[in-house]
């Protein structure tokens, strides 16, 4: 994992995403939508750079809530743990409508 905690601006919902601060930040906190740019953790070396979709939410004892993403350009499945700003009337929202994605 390589740590690159920028902000940026979400390519979905437009919203400005502060740093994270204490690992990298690669999804909205807003809308929890991701662009399709890690290869390894912070890398930012894909070129795919389609939208990361959430299609689902997993839940972890370790690791709390996982969230699920499909690319929606390759399809590629990927997971990120929910950060501790992140909005969880979004989370469960997904949750909800999506437990059934399909891979």
């Amino acid at each position: 994992m390589i740590k690159n905690d920028n902000s940026f601006v979400c390519l979905n919902c437009g919203k400005t995403v502060e740093k994270l601060g204490y690992t990298s930040r690669d999804h909205c906190p807003h809308c929890l939508h991701s662009i399709h740019v890690d290869i390894v953790p912070g890398d930012r070396s894909n070129s795919c750079k389609g939208k990361l979709i959430p299609v689902s939410v997993e839940s972890s004892s370790k690791k709390g809530y996982i969230i699920v993403y499909k690319c929606e350009k390759c399809g590629e499945i990927k997971r990120n743990k929910f950060a501790e700003d992140d909005n969880f009337d979004e989370m469960l929202r997904v949750q909800k409508n999506n437990a059934n994605y399909s891979k």
